[in-house]
């Protein structure tokens, strides 16, 4: 019989831990060992030393010899990557989707401004063909759905990719689990907004006719609207 692969060892304990962080379960300035996490999970020190520098590399923890393992405060944490957006989601909910859609407000019309100048034939195309797929699947009740999300996800990265800005690009994946915590919270509608669906495609038109100013601006109107759609209420 063989023995189970390391790495979804891993992925589950540090799911788990990294979920105890952010949520203050397991509270800054805490320690652990790897002794304790081995006991814990019954897994071999091997799987709890590569979790453990999972957790590091995202700067939750930081392992110092004779001291163990230490949390961080959030502070110090990778706020950017895909893996601690998602957890504070699931824990953080509202005040952290909100933070989030102000970085949107703050990078997307500029994004937006860069893609109508730098944006290569194929990526204009297909953000055209994204804002019509937006359309299809939100006129048809399906704005809740998977489609209706892989599509914007792909829409709103392909946007940040096409601005031909390395680090704005970067941000493509943390943008994903925003609109992924969006739905999630039950915070999209199965028929969206009119407006938002004419703004996708009003956005892609402005980047395809390498319009920078309309470009900026119809992204603008867009991350604002979901900003304003994030209201005490629907948050709570």
């Amino acid at each position: 019989m063989s023995s189970p692969r390391v790495v979804p060892l891993v992925d589950s304990i540090l799911e788990e831990i990294g979920v105890e962080i952010v949520s203050g379960t397991i509270a800054d300035g805490a320690t652990f060992t790897l002794q304790s996490i081995t006991d814990r999970f019954g897994v071999s020190r091997t799987v709890a030393r590569e979790m453990m520098r999972s957790l590091e590399d995202l700067s939750l923890v930081e392992a110092r010899p004779r001291v163990g393992i230490t949390v961080l405060p959030a502070t110090s944490w990778n706020v950017f990557s895909p893996r601690v957006v998602a957890w504070r989601l699931r824990c953080q909910q509202g005040a952290q989707l909100r933070s989030l859609t102000e970085l949107r407000v703050a990078i997307e019309p500029i994004a937006a401004q860069h893609a109508a100048l730098r944006a290569t034939p194929g990526q204009r195309e297909r953000l055209v063909e994204l804002a019509g797929d937006l359309r299809r699947f939100g006129d048809s009740g399906l704005g809740d759905g998977e489609e209706f999300l892989r599509a914007d996800i792909e829409f709103h990265s392909l946007l940040l990719e096409s601005s031909g800005n390395e680090m704005f690009a970067a941000l493509g994946d943390t943008v994903g689990e925003i609109l992924i915590g969006r739905t999630d919270l039950g915070l999209q509608p199965g028929y969206p907004a009119r407006e938002a669906l004419d703004r996708h495609e009003a956005l892609a038109a402005a980047i395809a006719g390498g319009q920078p100013t309309e470009a900026e601006e119809h992204a603008r109107a867009l991350v604002d609207e979901v900003r304003t759609a994030l209201t005490p209420s629907a948050l709570s």
